[in-house]
């Protein structure tokens, strides 16, 4: 709890830290990588690039500051404190660094907001950041224990057993274990940091969703190649990848985590995706087969063609196991050789029409892909009336808490 003094401060002083979080988390950044540069390779420098993480940033905090002071606030406190600390536990992310964070953060609010920020406010806004951060480190902490590692035995090293080329510009490297370890339990929907040293020596994590289900031994991600263009460069760590993981070649990988899970019940299963946000379908489906293949499934996937499509064969191959399977496709581009492609499959031109959907009653509903395409989605799932807390969403790169979904 936020003590009164303060929250009457806050509560207050919310919409001029709303208004200007943007300034603020930029000044942020870069006055802690001038003093701290060895955090550069923690953080996304590809996100940092096009502000994605310091508009993330920036909600965060306003959000769990409007949690604090507001009875009303919308804001989905439980899921944003669960999400932000499993992709800190990815990282290796340590208490102390929190420290460093808070008296840059707190440093830049003064700079950027000038005399608004009175002793009184400093305080205010300290109390908030240091509040945050205690629910981060503790959670942080349980997660590492349930993981059996620590902030400084992150990563282990896995070696490239396979490379299958899924679809254009999108690989599968079957992982194993390069230290003689075992490979860690995960469930259907997690994913892992894979840390990788550039060309130009700066190292640099990205999270990828283990897109195969537990077992046999490996582990399996899905990369996509992100290629730049005149808007924003190509995506370094998903090029290097491409470019350089092949048989027998080691990486770096943490242990799995994430928080938007399947559940093993019998309720049915909605998997709705687009692009290389099939993985974590891809992977319910997978498990879905092995253990509980009774399961009603719907799988629905947006793409742009059949040539873009990544794990087609392996969604193929398990929904056979699944008597109650069924997956619905659309192509933005469907020519008479994807439908041919698609054999038996239900193909469809354009975009995904929520209103067409065959949805069972009372369904758990999984999204992932772009945050339009998914804020198209849902809106589309309540009109049908599915219930908010049965749809559950995963964003590839920075949450954004001013309603990302």
């Amino acid at each position: 709890m936020l003590s009164s003094d303060h929250a009457a401060i806050v509560r207050a002083t919310i919409p001029a830290v709303a208004a200007h979080g943007a300034e603020i988390t930029g000044e942020f950044y870069d006055a802690m990588f001038a003093a701290h540069p060895e955090l550069l390779h923690l953080f996304n420098q590809g996100n940092q690039a096009n502000g994605e993480q310091r508009r993330a940033l920036a909600g965060a905090v306003a959000a769990f500051a409007q949690h604090l002071v507001s009875e009303e606030s919308s804001t989905p406190f439980q899921q944003m404190l669960s999400r932000i600390a499993h992709k800190h536990a990815s990282l290796g992310i340590r208490p102390e660094q929190y420290t460093i964070v808070g008296r840059h953060l707190l440093e830049a609010v003064a700079k950027v907001l000038g005399d608004a920020v009175t002793p009184e406010v400093h305080a205010a806004w300290s109390e908030v950041y240091w509040l945050f951060a205690t629910l981060l480190i503790a959670e942080e902490a349980r997660l590492y224990q349930d993981a059996g590692r620590s902030a400084d035995s992150a990563c282990r090293p896995w070696r490239v057993a396979e490379r299958v080329d899924e679809a254009e510009d999108t690989v599968s490297l079957v992982l194993e274990p390069a230290d003689g370890g075992e490979v860690p339990a995960h469930r259907p929907g997690q994913y892992v940091s894979v840390v990788v040293t550039l060309p130009d020596g700066l190292r640099q994590p990205r999270q990828y969703t283990l897109s195969r289900a537990a077992g046999d031994g490996v582990l399996q991600i899905t990369v996509r190649r992100v290629r730049g263009d005149d808007a924003s460069p190509a995506g370094a760590v998903s090029t290097f990848l491409h470019e350089t993981a092949r048989p027998g070649v080691e990486l770096e990988l943490s242990a799995p985590f994430g928080d938007v899970v399947m559940e093993d019940d019998d309720a049915p299963l909605v998997l709705i995706s687009a692009g290389i946000g099939v993985t974590p379908a891809a992977a319910m489906i997978d498990h879905v087969a092995a253990v509980r293949p009774g399961r009603r499934v719907l799988a629905v996937h947006a793409d742009r063609s059949v040539r873009t499509h990544a794990l087609r064969a392996q969604i193929a191959e398990a929904g056979a196991r699944i008597p109650g399977f069924q997956q619905i496709t659309w192509y933005e581009d469907l020519d008479g050789a994807d439908a041919a492609a698609g054999g038996d499959a239900d193909v469809r031109p354009g975009r995904v029409d929520v209103a067409a959907l065959p949805l069972p009653p009372k369904a758990r509903v999984f999204m992932c892909g772009p945050i339009p395409f998914m804020r198209a989605v849902r809106r589309g799932l309540l009109d049908a009336g599915v219930s908010d807390e049965r749809i559950h969403y995963e964003v590839f790169g920075p949450d954004l808490w001013n309603g990302a979904a």
